[in-house]
């Protein structure tokens, strides 16, 4: 295996772990906590429009996480969850410094894979890959 297939298949393993982490987070506020919790918490954080911010929160995580497992429309997928934990740092955890469980650690963790996403692209075994190939 030449060593940018290993690297291909290196972004590969990181997009599908990340992926799969913005994926079960979307799903815990999609079906669990639902729009009016989701819309509450944001609410106590001083999110602008909560009820609007919500929608958009669940669908970036949940079906953008899905996307990342996919490799679909990874680059996009992969900006709106950085977007995502730009947010998620400045609202709610630089103020508790930078180790968790509250701190900024993880979700600046999770802030780096996605820029290396958006900017390396899916690497192998995407639908991105294979459509690509397609044209």
């Amino acid at each position: 295996m030449s060593n940018g297939s290993n690297q291909s298949w290196g972004i590969t393993v990181l997009r599908i772990v990340v992926g799969i982490v913005f994926l079960a987070h979307g799903a815990q506020k999609v079906f669990m906590f639902g729009h009016h919790g989701v819309t509450g918490m944001l609410g106590s954080m001083g999110i602008p429009l909560p009820s609007v911010m919500s929608v958009v929160l669940m669908a970036v995580e949940f079906l953008g996480g899905a996307a990342l497992v996919l490799g679909l429309l990874t680059r996009w997928a992969a900006a709106l969850n950085g977007f995502d934990m730009v947010v998620a740092i400045l609202a709610v955890h630089l103020k508790n410094g930078f180790f968790n469980p509250m701190g900024f650690e993880y979700p600046l963790t999770l802030l780096a894979a996605c820029i290396a996403l958006t900017v390396i692209g899916p690497g192998a075994g995407s639908v991105d890959g294979a459509l690509a190939k397609r044209e």
